[in-house]
């Protein structure tokens, strides 16, 4: 596998509990992992993880062709490798960048990337463990409305039923942003994935899990036109454990 499409970064997390509870996702999961690692388009161990695929700058490239790119100036992209071109291509085009940090388990959960005000150049600071140092933390008070978001995905299918690795950290994103008036039903949301991840098969949903409006490929741009958006965080849905770890969850039960 080519590595020009990512670069070395703080460790991926690991699912929470709540994956040995949907087997049907996990076992989606397992094997499109199995399928990725078999075909060697990504590299070997990645269980657990949003797979960094080969073609990721491909995708991010076709992405940046379509007017839903070249329209939108803030964008919420995925801190995953798969992603790390799309973050690249933004900040090179001027756009404004947010990026969740780690577990969201800080007070102020997302980095603020704009190519105006940091340090080093875009392909340097659109590495997650770079912009950890390099760019500022702000809340979600102080965010802009997002006119595109960009997630990563495990696997996808074209009605835009996705899977992500088990954490569940992008439903809680895409709750949180859409409780706060931070994306609406203009904002549109985009996943970049490998020819493979996208099944021709229904996915397990669950309540609380979103849908993408857009899917990109190295080969492939898909609109779904099935859209599912979450109108607020739903806390019932997650456990004790996950609002304890997530300041502004822990914050928002206390309340």
């Amino acid at each position: 596998m080519s590595t020009t499409d990512c670069s070395p970064s703080w460790p991926a997390e690991r699912p929470w509990s709540m994956t040995a509870a949907n087997p049907a996702k996990q076992a989606v999961r397992e094997r499109v992992w199995s399928q990725l690692e078999t075909a060697g388009v990504v590299e070997p161990g990645v269980r657990g993880y949003i797979p960094a695929f080969e073609g990721a700058g491909q995708a991010a490239e076709r992405l940046a062709g379509l007017p839903v790119w070249q329209g939108a100036q803030i964008l919420e992209v995925a801190p995953d490798r798969a992603q790390l071109p799309v973050r690249v291509r933004a900040l090179q085009d001027g756009k404004l960048v947010y990026m969740a940090a780690p577990k969201l388990a800080t007070p102020e959960p997302f980095y603020l990337l704009d190519r105006r005000n940091l340090p080093v150049p875009a392909t340097e600071a659109a590495d997650r463990t770079v912009a950890a140092r390099v760019a500022p933390s702000i809340s979600v008070s102080e965010m802009q409305a997002i006119d595109l978001i960009v997630c990563g995905s495990v696997a996808v299918n074209e009605r835009g039923a996705r899977l992500g690795k088990g954490a569940g950290y992008s439903d809680i994103e895409v709750a949180l942003l859409a409780e706060t008036g931070l994306i609406s039903e203009r904002t549109v949301i985009a996943t970049t994935v490998h020819g493979l991840q996208v099944l021709d098969e229904d996915l397990p949903e669950q309540v609380h899990d979103f849908r993408v409006d857009l899917i990109v490929t190295p080969e492939r741009i898909i609109w779904p036109g099935s859209p599912k958006r979450p109108a607020r965080l739903d806390l019932d849905s997650l456990s004790s454990d996950q609002i304890a770890a997530i300041p502004v969850l822990a914050q928002r039960a206390r309340r």
